[in-house]
């Protein structure tokens, strides 16, 4: 017998026992973050003073665009969980928690997307 509704299951609404693997997501993207947040912002401080060309040049080097690639993978990914978790603590009412989730899903992936794409297209020097 379960306390939750079948179509709240379908939903995503109910007790879906995730909460320790999304909790385990969480801090590993975060963990994850930090030597990637440090290796990009050393490249950004060494690009300081640096003309455009040499700038671009050096951020389409293999190292920078997987560096700047995996950081844009990474963080967009931590930030949808963290807003996941936002959302679902403090949005009241099934409706809107789940119209929430969904705009931010919708957000986080868009911008995701358009952000790898301009690492991309600098990497591979378009």
């Amino acid at each position: 017998m379960s306390l939750v509704a079948p179509l709240k299951k379908v939903r995503r609404l109910g007790s879906a026992k995730e909460g320790t693997h999304h909790w385990w997501h969480q801090r590993l993207t975060a963990v994850a973050l930090i030597p990637l947040v440090l290796v990009f912002a050393g490249l950004v401080i060494a690009l300081t003073g640096a003309d455009y060309d040499a700038a671009r040049s050096i951020m389409a080097s293999p190292f920078a665009t997987i560096v700047a690639a995996v950081l844009v993978a990474v963080l967009f990914y931590h930030l949808l969980l963290g807003l996941q978790v936002v959302i679902e603590d403090y949005v009241h009412g099934e409706a809107a928690k789940l119209v929430m989730l969904t705009l931010v899903k919708f957000a986080v992936v868009i911008v995701g997307v358009a952000s790898m794409w301009a690492v991309l297209k600098l990497g591979f020097g378009g």
